[in-house]
């Protein structure tokens, strides 16, 4: 009997479901008008239900993050192309290869925040991923070293993109919408990781840096791995100088090197008066 079935006299949808398997088979009950809203995937698929979908995509991983007991997160964003240091030498280019030290950092901070993280039995500070390969992986693997779980966020891509081996496969989430994606890598976030990444790590590190330039989310520390990279690649104070930022948004994140310095800087944190 489910906790549904305890609290209130009515048949739940499991009963239901079952009787359909019972039922004659004819003309009528084999029509797609005859099927139980809730298990006819043609209907769910439908444009009109694209609401519903929107809505089930964020509830799902809320209510099993909920269930497990995990009220924090550390959130790791950075390039899916990004080889482990073993397999550099199969980098598409130079600077790839030379990146995959950032494979390794990730790794160890990854490790030593899940063994904080393990303080709180797996409570606080469980680190998130976008559940691929490059840096996604070596965070999750970190975690796994550790002895602990943690988070793999996939969204569905016209090329197949599988969970790594090391994301805890009950946190193991898989997504349709780009935007409720995006919710639930913030909604518990202590801590954001940037490392080097393409097109899908900026535009996460852009629309998290928005959110708290906005006001519409809390800040937290907001790190980014490599400042060779990073101002090589975006002149921030390029921005600040025409005006198109603030001089004092470029203090809303921090450049650091090492899973040394991302984990002072974290323990360090107090957060700026509103």
């Amino acid at each position: 009997m489910t906790d549904d079935a305890r609290q209130h006299p009515f048949r739940d949808s499991h009963q239901d479901v079952a009787a359909t398997h019972r039922i004659p088979d004819t003309p009528q009950t084999r029509a797609p008008a005859y099927r139980l809203a809730f298990t006819d995937t043609d209907f769910l698929m439908r444009e009109e239900l694209r609401p519903v979908r929107l809505q089930l995509e964020l509830l799902k991983p809320q209510m099993v993050l909920d269930e497990r007991g995990i009220e924090s997160t550390i959130v790791l964003f950075g390039g899916a192309r990004i080889p482990a240091p073993d397999h550099k030498e199969a980098a598409k280019t130079p600077v790839l290869a030379e990146l995959s030290k950032y494979y390794d950092e990730a790794r160890r901070f990854a490790r030593m925040m899940t063994e904080r993280s393990l303080q709180s039995y797996g409570r606080e500070n469980v680190i998130v991923t976008g559940g691929g390969p490059g840096v996604m992986e070596a965070g999750n693997r970190g975690a796994d070293d550790a002895g602990g779980q943690s988070i793999g966020l996939n969204i569905v891509l016209p090329h197949e993109q599988a969970p790594n081996a090391y994301v805890t496969p009950d946190l193991s989430f898989n997504f349709h919408y780009f935007a409720i994606r995006k919710m639930h890598f913030l909604m518990r976030a202590k801590a954001i990781c940037i490392f080097p990444g393409g097109f899908g790590t900026l535009d996460e590190m852009f629309e998290s840096l928005t959110l708290i330039q906005t006001r519409r989310m809390r800040p937290v520390p907001f790190l980014l791995f490599g400042r060779g990279f990073w101002e090589k690649i975006i002149n921030w104070q390029a921005l600040a100088e025409a005006g198109t930022i603030s001089p004092e948004d470029l203090d809303l994140f921090r450049y650091v090197d090492t899973a040394e310095e991302a984990v002072a800087i974290i323990d360090g944190w107090q957060e700026p008066c509103p």
